[in-house]
């Protein structure tokens, strides 16, 4: 079953048990699911659903630290709220050493390389580990190992 489907049901789901703020966050994740179906013209892949979900979650977090700095709780709140259903959608991040382990594999599958390759090496990075691992952390991680070589 697609994330699509998934979300689908789940709607319903919210919808039956009436839970207001759940269901908020899935029609958005359903409405940004369609918008890029008519965008493309074509059947959405694991891969955009799960890029779609992360997006939403950035947006969630982003607004939450933005609400929270001007001192706007009540809406705040409700951006956590919508980000933990969301989260939810998304595959189990990686731990700090899976993530080190995963990163060290890369690099020495890639052979050599330099500090100055190190736009290559995280798009590697976060190709392999879409979904699994914060941009900022593979960011960091990259940048630790490639200065050490």
């Amino acid at each position: 079953m697609s994330l699509f489907d998934t979300i689908s049901n789940d709607i319903k789901s919210a919808m039956l048990a009436r839970e207001k703020e759940k269901l908020e966050a899935l029609r958005s994740v359903k409405a940004a699911f369609l918008l890029a179906k008519s965008d493309n013209q074509q059947e959405l892949t694991e891969e955009k659903e799960l890029a779609i979900v992360q997006k939403l979650v950035k947006q969630r977090k982003e607004a939450a630290d933005i609400y929270k700095a001007n001192n706007r709780m009540d809406l705040c709140d409700k951006e956590l709220v919508e980000l933990s259903v969301l989260e939810k959608y998304l595959p189990a991040k990686l731990s700090d050493e899976e993530l080190t382990k995963a990163v060290k594999e890369i690099i020495s599958g890639l052979g050599t390389v330099g500090p100055n390759e190190m736009g290559k090496v995280i798009g590697m990075v976060n190709k392999q580990l879409s979904g699994k691992a914060d941009g900022k952390a593979i960011s960091e991680k990259v940048k630790e190992f490639l200065a050490g070589i």
